[in-house]
C-alpha cells in the first residue's frame, strides 16, 4: 500500500511513496510533482450519481485524480489549493467525518462517501457538519487539510460537551456524538442569537463521547473566482 508522510515544517507537502501496483486518489488540483513511473488519470469514483451528489452538496471535486505506480515504484508530492497545514489520519479501526473542503488524498482502499445526517441542526444550518458531510470507509490512510495550524483534541465527555467553532473543525471521529447550533450564552434561544450576532460568533459543533477532533487555527476564506470580480 502507498505510504503517506508529511515533509516540510511550514505548510507541508504530502509525500507519497508508491511501489509498483499501488494507487491513491486525490483532489483534482492537489498534484504538485510526480516521478516518471507514476500515471495520472481522472476518476469518477463511486459512480456518476455519487460523484455528482458529492460535488453538489459538499463542494468536493466531481472528478478526482487517481495516481498509480503502473511502471514501477515512484514518489509524488501533493498539496491543497489553499494555504494551511496537513494531517494524516489512519482509517480502519477509526473512521472519520470530514468537513467541507478538508479532503486532500487517500490510499486506494479508503472511500470518501457523502452522508446525509439525521442531525436536524445540521440540516437547518448547513456548512461544516451540515445536511451532507463526508465520511471515510475502509482501511488505509487519509490526508486532510485546514487553515493555519492543525491540532488534535481528545474528547472524553460522556455527559458534558466540547464546543468548537464551526469554521475551525477539520475532521472528527465518527463514533463521537455531535450537534450543531449557536453558542450557549445561558440566555435561551433568543439570548444565544443576540449574543452570536453581537459577539461575532457563528455556529458551533458540540461533541460528546470518546474520540478525536481535528481543529485548525485559521478559518479559510476562498478567493472569489474571476467571473465574480467586477
Amino acid at each position: 500500500m502507498a505510504e503517506f508522510n508529511l515533509t516540510g515544517s511550514n505548510e507541508p507537502f504530502l509525500h507519497v511513496s508508491m511501489k509498483k501496483g499501488d494507487k491513491i486518489y486525490c483532489e483534482s488540483d492537489a498534484l504538485v510533482m510526480k516521478e516518471q513511473n507514476l500515471v495520472v488519470s481522472g476518476a469518477v469514483r463511486g459512480g456518476i450519481l455519487k460523484s455528482a451528489f458529492r460535488k453538489l452538496t459538499t463542494g468536493e471535486s466531481f472528478f478526482q485524480q487517481s495516481i498509480e505506480a503502473k511502471n514501477g515504484e515512484g514518489d509524488c508530492l501533493l498539496a491543497p489549493p489553499l494555504s494551511g497545514d496537513l494531517k494524516i489520519l489512519n482509517v480502519g479501526q477509526s473512521q472519520y467525518m470530514l468537513s467541507d473542503g478538508s479532503y486532500v488524498a487517500s490510499t486506494s482502499n479508503v472511500e470518501i462517501d457523502p452522508k446525509i445526517q439525521s442531525n436536524l441542526g445540521g440540516a437547518i444550518f448547513g456548512g461544516t457538519g451540515g445536511f451532507v458531510i463526508m465520511q471515510t470507509k475502509g482501511n488505509g490512510q487519509v490526508c486532510v487539510s485546514g487553515g493555519g495550524n492543525l491540532m488534535e483534541l481528545e474528547v472524553t465527555h460522556e455527559q458534558g460537551e466540547t464546543t468548537v467553532d464551526n469554521g475551525h473543525v477539520v475532521a472528527w471521529d465518527a463514533n463521537l456524538k455531535y450537534s450543531i447550533g449557536l453558542p450557549d450564552s445561558g440566555g435561551g434561544l433568543i439570548g444565544n442569537v443576540v449574543n452570536s450576532v453581537v459577539g461575532g460568533e457563528g455556529l458551533v459543533l458540540k461533541f460528546k463521547g470518546q474520540g478525536k477532533v481535528i481543529i485548525c487555527s485559521r478559518k479559510r476564506i476562498t478567493a472569489p473566482s474571476p467571473e465574480t470580480v467586477v
